[in-house]
């Protein structure tokens, strides 16, 4: 992989800049110190992924970015924010053309961490017409900042509680009002009304709460109306628990994320809904693989990509036994009403358990006719 990493020493420690002239020439490491240098190496030849700092000596990164966007479409654009902005999102312009964001100043391990997951997420989604595809969209959905604080609060935080988490959830309006619409559910009440956000988060509990901020912050995306988005946060919500039920307790979360985001790629323009019948000649990328690269750039864990790209085509999947992609194609396929691949349940040896698993779908989808 060729990586390009844009700053200047004042910019990037010698500490990082030791470490990237040691990565070797499997990872092709390049550095530049300004835009327009940048530009000419960008120009010269293909770049897997660039990493810019937010300030240059003569460009911006959102500036930077937006070029190599239209030069090289298939580019990762990665870009560098200061750690001191704490939960609060980047800069719209820069959302718009960056694919993922990393703290600086800028760890080593850290940088290596996002390597490796470029390098697994190029050998699962081997596609120079995705990349290219995905790479010329000019709004792609923005990380889901909230449910990243959250993930980072309660992993890093042994002592993070419902006061604290109440805070972050309380900063976004919107979300704070979905939270407070779910606890009062037929999912969750148990007879007494909640008004305030700390009992709220009590009754979810932290993992169904983080959930529940991702649908809301994944599923605004502007392409849809209102009825469209709720009707798909709906669907989105019941396949994710129903996917936590099929998986053990381990795996459970890894299942629930999964199938939440498993139509991420409906949001997309540019690309097919691999649920319709497909016209002749139409070479758009599929809305499976094309979430999962999306969830790619923005850095989730691999078994949760693996499972987006192969919930419809589970025998796909690198894992042969039953798992997160299983989970999640039995889930969506069960809430939308679409064939289950019994084929694959049978060779995966859990082929037996597809009659509980209906009943688990048909209660879940009867508490919320009953709600409605």
């Amino acid at each position: 992989m060729r990586i390009l990493l844009v700053g200047d020493q004042a910019s990037l420690s010698a500490e990082l800049m030791d470490f990237i002239a040691d990565l070797g020439e499997e990872w092709q490491p390049l550095t530049a110190s300004d835009g327009q240098a940048a530009m000419n190496i960008v120009a010269a030849g293909p770049i897997d992924a660039v990493i810019a700092c937010p300030t240059l000596p003569d460009l911006n990164a959102t500036t930077l970015l937006g070029q190599i966007r239209t030069l090289r479409p298939e580019t990762i654009r990665i870009a560098l924010v200061e750690a001191a902005q704490g939960n609060r999102p980047p800069p719209a312009r820069l959302i718009g053309v960056a694919h993922r964001f990393l703290p600086m100043p800028l760890a080593p391990e850290v940088l290596l961490e996002a390597l490796t997951s470029l390098e697994e997420l190029r050998e699962l989604l081997d596609s120079a017409r995705l990349r290219s595809a995905i790479g010329r969209i000019e709004k792609l959905p923005s990380p889901p900042h909230l449910y990243l604080s959250l993930t980072q609060a309660l992993e890093h935080d042994d002592d993070t509680n419902t006061a604290d988490v109440s805070k972050l959830v309380a900063a976004d309006p919107a979300i704070a009002a979905k939270v407070l619409q779910l606890s009062n559910s037929a999912f969750f009440n148990s007879g007494r009304t909640i008004s305030d956000l700390r009992t709220a988060v009590t009754r979810l509990g932290l993992s169904t709460l983080r959930d529940l901020v991702l649908a809301s912050e994944v599923f605004s995306a502007p392409p849809l109306s209102g009825a469209e988005r709720n009707s798909l946060q709906q669907r989105a919500l019941l396949a994710s628990r129903l996917a936590a039920k099929l998986l053990p307790d381990s795996s459970a979360e890894l299942g629930a994320t999964a199938a939440l985001l498993a139509d991420i790629g409906l949001l997309l323009p540019g690309v097919r809904n691999e649920r319709l019948p497909a016209e002749p000649g139409d070479d758009r990328p599929g809305h499976a693989e094309a979430g999962a690269y999306l969830l790619g750039l923005w850095g989730l864990p691999m078994p949760i990509i693996e499972a987006v790209a192969f919930h419809l085509q589970p025998q796909k999947s690198n894992t042969r036994s039953f798992w997160v992609t299983g989970a999640v194609h039995v889930a969506l396929a069960l809430i939308n009403g679409d064939p289950v691949d019994e084929d694959y349940l049978q060779r995966a040896g859990v082929l037996q358990k597809l009659p509980q698993w209906r009943d688990h779908a048909n209660g879940l989808m009867g508490l919320v006719a009953t709600e409605a």
